[in-house]
Order: C-alpha cells, then sequence, then structure tokens
C-alpha cells in the first residue's frame, strides 16, 4: 500500500474524519468513489478468510442491496475477487456473466447494473474485503480510471486497518460474531429439517433472498428462534 499514491484532498479529508465510525468513513469513500469514476454506485465488504461477510457500506441505499445481493446468493464478483486475491473486471453483464454466476447476474441486471468491478483489499497477503463499482451501462475502465481505483482501494484499506487499531469501535469484530451466527444458524437447520450442513445454508439462502433480507439477519432470526424450518416449508 502507497500512502503517497492517495490524493491530498482526500487523504486529509480522511485523517479529519478519523474519529467518525469506520463504517461512515468507508460510506465517504464510496461517494467519492462513484463521483470519481461516473459510477452508479460503489460498495464495499468485509470479509473473514473463509469468505462470510461480515459488514459492509455503501455510496446509496440501492447500492447497499446489490452488494448484499451476493452474499446471499453465494456468488459473484466480490466473492471471486477475494478468493482469487485479483480484480474481476466485468465490462457487460451481458457477455457470458450469467454462466458464470448464474444467480447473481440476473439479479443485479434486474436492478439497472450492466457492469461491475471488483477489487481486493489486502495487505501483503492479508486480505481485508473487496471494493465493488457499479454501472449501469457497459463499458470498461480506463487506464486512469484503474489507476483512480486502486487509490480508493489503498484508502479503503487504511479505514479498515486503522478501525482495527481502535479497540472501542468494536465494529470490525462483527465479522467474526456474524461467522459465527451464521455457522449456528446453519446447523439449526440442518437439525430441523435433517439435512446435511452446506445445504442448509443454501436454505438460508433461499429464504434471504425470497424475502429480500440481508442473510446475517436471516441467520440471527433463525438463532433466536424467530423463524424456524420444518419439512412443510421444504
Amino acid at each position: 500500500m502507497l500512502i503517497h499514491q492517495v490524493p491530498r484532498r482526500i487523504f486529509d479529508a480522511w485523517l479529519s474524519h478519523k474519529t467518525a465510525g469506520m463504517v461512515e468513513l468507508l460510506e465517504r469513500v464510496c461517494v467519492d468513489v462513484v463521483q470519481a469514476l461516473s459510477a452508479s454506485g460503489a460498495g464495499v465488504s468485509v470479509m473473514t478468510g473463509d469468505g462470510v461477510h461480515g459488514m459492509a457500506a455503501a455510496s446509496d441505499p440501492s447500492t447497499a442491496r446489490i452488494e448484499e445481493l451476493q452474499f446471499t446468493l453465494g456468488e459473484g464478483p466480490c466473492i471471486d475477487a477475494f478468493a482469487s486475491g485479483r480484480p474481476v473486471l466485468v465490462s457487460d453483464l451481458a457477455d457470458g456473466a450469467t454462466s458464470r454466476w448464474p444467480l447473481y447476474t440476473p439479479a443485479v441486471r434486474d436492478a439497472g447494473v450492466r457492469a461491475v468491478f471488483a477489487f481486493p483489499l489486502q495487505i501483503g497477503a492479508a486480505r481485508l474485503g473487496v471494493l465493488d463499482v457499479f454501472r449501469t451501462r457497459p463499458g470498461s475502465l480506463s487506464r486512469a480510471e484503474l489507476g483512480q481505483v486502486f487509490t480508493f482501494a489503498d484508502l479503503m484499506v487504511m479505514t479498515l486497518l486503522d478501525g482495527q487499531e481502535r479497540a472501542d469501535v468494536g465494529e470490525f469484530d462483527e465479522v467474526f460474531e456474524h461467522r459465527a451466527e451464521l455457522f449456528q444458524a446453519q446447523g439449526m437447520v440442518m437439525v430441523q429439517l435433517g439435512i446435511p450442513l452446506t445445504d442448509a445454508l443454501v436454505w438460508i439462502r433461499a429464504h434471504a433472498y425470497a424475502s429480500n433480507r440481508p442473510l446475517i439477519e436471516v441467520a440471527a432470526d433463525i438463532v433466536a428462534r424467530r423463524l424456524r424450518f420444518d419439512i412443510d416449508h421444504a
């Protein structure tokens, strides 16, 4: 990560807002990404090593829903970028993306997205999450735009690392809390339906998608016994 690559204006703004919560800081950077790249939206997700989504910030509420979709469906550019440690650049979702992400692609196209670009947030071998950029028109990012995205990615890594060091914030720990809660919910559904653990996650994701709710919220309801699956619903 090269701090000197971050434009002075953005870096000064980041310094002046360090007392804000980490999510708020990330949201501000997402808004800057949208303005700089003429994008329709930008989102950042923090993930664990096993790919469980723990926290997200977005430039606007509509993009936040789009960002959540790939974790509900279990597929998408963000997940692939995190797993590979490499950017996933899809300049036209109509050009073969459906075969790669058969559930995710039609869902985001219905939301008006035509191009998506995912950039892993990492420092060395440590992976923290992914920055996603969405556009309502097809087309590749220019070399200059790619340089801007990597600059914003550096800034987000700085924000996440700073959040880890500030023990009073505690937001980064939600990643691990959400992972444990999701695993607990999987185990409960596995017992309720008498199915394998991996199939239990499919049922949880299906319910989240059908009810248009974040995966973590559905998991919380299962753990709290506000939601139960039985054979009649299988």
